[in-house]
Formats: structure tokens, sequence, C-alpha cells
């Protein structure tokens, strides 16, 4: 998506572009969009092989994944940019360098008094161990230019660590120790800068789960909502003094750990680049991240670019949401043999499905939905050790909770207790759990009153999962709830809140 939005603003540009991409399935490499196309490996040798062939001005590096970042980096330091006169466009290597490795964003971080968690770079197992016993357990170990938590874990004890750092340095040449938050909540900024210093958050999302689970295999709602007005003010302001310290020319993220009771936090990561989250933030508030990111590496500043929903206003704003996204992630686990069903640092989900709703109940069972279509919404499923799942997140970590509230009655406080999820998502949750036992308490379709069908649709319940809740079919539900006059209706996002006129 970042790379078919990136090109699409080249062309609006009148700009030749040339693109490699050895993946033919996608709609970048149609030549609607690019002009040059190679369907070749993302490898130094194939692209300078390119750009000896092509002679390009500029190169665009954050639209290809940590892939092309990485690329960008090696192929700096064997001196191919200089010696084929090669602009980079957008964010310059040195602030990508800065932002990947390790050291020197702890460095970077420090000079502008950001707190980050207590870490150190190592490059060996035997410099891994003596840096956990000055951190202490428990620790995360975290690979440098890795993809979704490639190599990271986590490690309570020195032959855990030894193993974790074993298989770490294998995929990368650094690692980090660093003092484990598990248990913090867990937020992301999406920021935009452009040249002359125009910063803005573009949206931010709050984890359903705690600090422990990849951000790619959480369930993620934005906007926050377990934030305060302090809470989210201060990792904004830190979001945008990190972006314009770092010195970022385009659209990057900035990932936070947030102590549950008070203002302490700690920044995990920046990706100055455009990840799996950005393609989620543009969706989620109609905000073109990639291609305003396009657009700022050719020069152009925010104030001057339209805004591209308002059409009169300009990209320098900040979208408004007066809806929340659910994000849910979908795994495959179950096609393969022997799998590990735990989640963790690194990432395996295989894709996400996105939810709007005008409240989290409605989003969440639509996400539900679209996860999985054998779902009618919160459920639960049979456990044999339902306290273990809860405690230890697996794929399967949202039918536990559907399990242990919808049908154990497990209190709110007891499920936070051994999940750590936050109140708010599950007191949420129990409304979903009360209108169920509701509905299933009057046990007849005839008994369910306007005013109560009207609750569980804005709820997000579907006719079918009514049904099965009043001992009926969808089609009777379907047919009464009409009677009652409760239709559904699309609704526009505008994502300024009807702030200004949309013309899109």
């Amino acid at each position: 998506m970042a790379g078919s939005q990136a090109l699409k603003a080249l062309k609006e540009a009148g700009i030749h572009s040339v693109l490699i991409n050895p993946n033919i399935a996608t709609i970048q490499t149609s030549h609607v969009l690019a002009d040059e196309i190679y369907y070749l490996p993302v490898t130094p040798e194939y692209v300078t092989y390119v750009i000896e062939k092509e002679r390009p001005d500029g190169i665009f590096l954050s639209f290809g994944g940590q892939t092309a970042l990485n690329l960008g980096v090696k192929m700096d330091e064997m001196g191919i940019f200089d010696r084929y006169n090669v602009r980079v466009l957008g964010t310059s290597i040195q602030t990508l360098k800065t932002s990947e490795d390790r050291d020197l964003f702890a460095q970077a971080l420090k000079e502008i008094d950001i707190p980050i968690a207590e870490s150190i770079a190592v490059s060996t197992i035997d410099e891994a161990l003596d840096a956990a016993e000055k951190v202490g357990y428990p620790i995360i170990v975290r690979a440098a230019y890795a993809l979704g938590g490639l190599g990271s874990g986590f490690a309570n004890n020195p032959e855990e660590l030894r193993n974790l750092s074993a298989r770490s340095l294998t995929l990368s040449p650094q690692i980090l120790v660093e003092k484990s938050l598990k248990g913090w909540k867990e937020a992301e900024y999406e920021v935009v800068r452009d040249a002359s210093d125009n910063c803005i958050t573009v949206c931010n999302m709050e984890n359903f789960d705690p600090l422990g689970v990849h951000t790619g295999d959480s369930i993620v709602v934005s906007p926050s909502q377990t934030f305060s007005d302090e809470e989210y003010h201060m990792l904004r302001t830190a979001a945008i003094k990190i972006v314009r310290h770092l010195g970022v020319v385009g659209e990057c993220n900035v990932q936070y750990a947030l102590q549950p009771d008070g203002l302490d936090y700690r920044v995990i990561e920046v990706n100055a680049r455009l990840s799996r989250s950005s393609a989620l933030a543009s969706k989620a508030t109609g905000y073109p991240l990639a291609y305003t990111a396009a657009k700022i590496g050719l020069g152009h500043t925010l104030p001057e670019l339209p805004n591209a929903v308002t059409r009169t206003t300009t990209a320098n704003f900040e979208p408004s949401l007066d809806y929340i996204v659910t994000k849910m992630p979908r795994w495959d686990l179950s096609k393969f043999q022997n799998v590990k069903r735990d989640i963790g640092s690194a990432m395996k989900s295989v894709g996400e499905v996105m939810a709007i709703g005008r409240t989290f109940e409605e989003s969440f069972q639509k996400a539900i939905r679209q996860v999985d279509p054998r779902f009618l919404g919160l459920q639960g499923d049979k456990f044999d050790d339902l306290d273990d799942v809860l405690a230890n997140p697996t794929d399967r970590r949202w039918l536990a909770v559907g399990q242990a509230m919808l049908h154990e009655g497990y209190s709110v406080d007891r499920v936070h207790e051994l999940s750590k999820i936050d109140k708010w998502f599950l007191y949420k949750i129990q409304n979903i759990v009360d209108t169920t036992h509701e509905l299933e308490a009057i046990g007849s379709l005839y008994g369910v009153k306007k005013e109560l069908m009207h609750k569980a649709k804005k709820q997000g319940f579907s006719d079918k999962q009514i049904a099965k809740a009043v001992n009926s079919t969808e089609d009777e539900v379907r047919a009464r709830r009409k009677n009652f006059g409760i239709t559904p209706f699309v609704k526009k996002i505008d994502t300024l809140a009807a702030e200004f006129p949309a013309n899109t």
C-alpha cells in the first residue's frame, strides 16, 4: 500500500519512476503506477545493476519496509549512492542508522532527556550475559535491523538468555539487552514531519494487550481509549520532540511503554519508515500517510499540500476521530503441526482486519466476525487451563477472555489480575456479556423489546448472534428488527469530526 501511494504521488508530479519489487502479485507492479518495473531481489547487487542501467536522480528507502531500509544503509556504506550520484529522498541515511542502531538511538534520546528502557547493546553471547547482570532479570532481547520483532524474546535467567541471544545473533550483528517492562501499556504515535520542521501526529494507537505481545500480534484500537488527557499529550509532545531531534523527513512511528498507574513512560523504538501500522493509520484516519511522505520527500511542505479529504484545508492538520477503530490480527497456526500457539515479542500473525464503529463494543465484535466468519461475535471456547491461557498470551486469548466472562462467571478484576488487560476494555466486554445474558434470559424473540434490540445492535451484535441467544433464526430476528425501524446505515468518515466541510 505504501509503495502504491508513493508511486501515485510521483506520477502526479510528472516524475519518471523505477520500481524494484520481486512480488508480481502486488498492484505496485502495474505499469499504470510505475514507469519501469524490475522483478528482482532487493539486494545491493541487483539494485546497483538497476541504478547503473537507469541512472536515477534519487531513491526512496522508506516505502519498502525493513528490507529497503536495511538495503539503503548497506548501499550507503558501500559508497554506491555517492558513486552514481543518487540522492536519498526523504529521511536521511544517518537518521535511518540512528533509529535502527540501538546504541546510537539510546544516545540520541538521552540528548533530549527522553526516557528509554535501561538497555545495553551487545554483539556476543558473553556480552549479553554480562549486560543482563547489570540490567537485572527479567530482560527482553531485541535485534537491531530486524523486521516484526524477529529474534526477540524474554529471558528470566542466564540459561534462557544464552539460548535466546545465540538465536538472535544469527539474525542480526547487534542485539539489545533491555529491562523487561512486560505488563505496561503499549502505545504508538504516527508522526509526519517535513524538511521545514512542520510536524504533526496523525493518530495514536493503543494495544488491547499489555506490553509483551508484539504490536502486530495484538488487538489495537485507535484512538487510544484508556489514556488521560495528560498522558495523551505527554506522549504526543515526546513523539514530536523525538522526530524533530532525529531529523525524520516524511513519516515514522514512535512506540511507547506506559506505566499503568502513573505518568512514567519509556520509548521502545522509532520506525523511521512506513510500516504495517502506517497502513492501518492511513485507513483509520483517511490521511494518506505514504502519499504525503512521498510529496515531502520531493521537497514539499505540509502547509502547501492540500488536505486529501476536505480539499480546502492543508495537509498540516491532525485528524479528529469521532469513531473507534479496532484492528485484530489473523493467525494460521492451526495449519502447522506441533506449532507453539504462544505469542510474544516476535510477530507470528499473517494479516489483520480493521473494523470501525461508534463504540468499542461495536468495532470489537465487527472485527471478530471479519477475522473468521465462523465467529458470530464475542464468544468463548473450551480450555484445559483457562487461567494459564489468560496469563500467558496465545493467538486464542480473546476467546479465553470470552469464555471466562461469558460462561465461567469471571469478574473484570479477576481477568485483569491474570491478563493485565486494562480494565476499561474488560468493562466494555462485560457490557457485551451482560447484553448476551439479558437476551438469553428472555429466551424468546418476541420477548425482546425495541430498546434491547437497539442496544444490542449498537453494541455490534449481528442478527445471527441475537438469534442464537433467543433460540430463533437470523431471518426472524431481521424481520422483527425491521418492524422496530432499526436498520443499518452508512456513516461518512471525514476525519475532522465535522469541524470542516469534506468534499470526499
